[in-house]
């Protein structure tokens, strides 16, 4: 299992688990002993393999067999500005993102989105946090991806700059893939944004407000994807051209 912690909690020969979620899931769910192995990662750049030295209900002691550079985080930093999706949707896209790579998941309120805000999306993000949590312990991933708080389409556009290059998977764009565009780029760009619409697709005016925005539309394929499986797709692409 992989563990994450915080740097203070890390010295030159131990590692102290002191968070109540973690030593129960270690004791009661994965019945962990002394003697057993599990990877630690510091959410900032070290990863370590580590041996079960003590085990109490308040901290588990772990010893240092090895450190490591994180091995397993993309180089590029992908964030998903995801149209927010009808019901239990949001969930699996985010499951699924994680494990593919993605660096942050911002949930955006466009003009055809159903879903109506009543001031508790807190609860939302709360949870849709701990979906991002437990995939990167799956898949151990060195960092845990930030599920953002959510934004308003115009409030998206204004932090599109802060991005060397902007993808907008558009249904009516057909002659211009992700291929095409990535394997167009003069350097690999260190951060990059993906832009999905909701169940009913990006509005003609958020259309032309990411063009002005610089974002480079390009098509998915032949078939029009759902939203879930847009962002995935759009990813996992990505991935492919730039880090395999």
């Amino acid at each position: 299992m992989r563990i994450f912690t915080d740097p203070v909690n890390i010295g030159d020969k131990y590692i102290a688990i002191n968070d109540k979620g973690d030593i129960k899931h270690m004791i009661k769910v994965m019945r962990l002993r002394e003697g057993d192995r599990v990877d630690v990662s510091d959410s900032a750049r070290w990863e370590y393999e580590t041996e079960i030295d003590q085990i109490s209900e308040d901290e588990v002691l772990l010893r240092i067999l090895d450190k490591q550079a994180f091995a397993r985080e993309p180089e590029v930093k992908v964030t998903l500005f995801q149209g927010v999706p009808k019901a239990g949707k949001m969930e699996t896209i985010i499951q699924k993102c994680v494990e593919l790579g993605v660096h942050a998941i911002t949930p955006v309120f466009m003009e055809r989105t159903v879903v109506v805000e009543k001031g508790n999306f807190g609860k939302k993000l709360e949870r849709w946090q701990k979906v991002a949590d437990e995939a990167v312990k799956q898949c151990r991933r060195g960092l845990i991806p930030e599920i953002k708080d959510q934004l308003r389409f115009r409030e998206m556009v204004s932090q599109l700059g802060n991005f060397d290059l902007v993808l907008f998977p558009y249904e009516n764009e057909s002659g211009y893939s992700i291929k095409d565009c990535l394997r167009n780029l003069s350097s690999k760009p260190a951060s990059v944004a993906i832009i999905i619409g909701p169940e009913g697709g990006f509005a003609d005016s958020e259309a032309e407000l990411l063009d002005e925005a610089g974002a480079v539309r390009v098509t998915l394929g032949k078939t029009i994807l759902r939203t879930e499986t847009a962002g995935m797709a759009a990813l996992a692409m990505t991935m492919y051209e730039l880090e395999l």
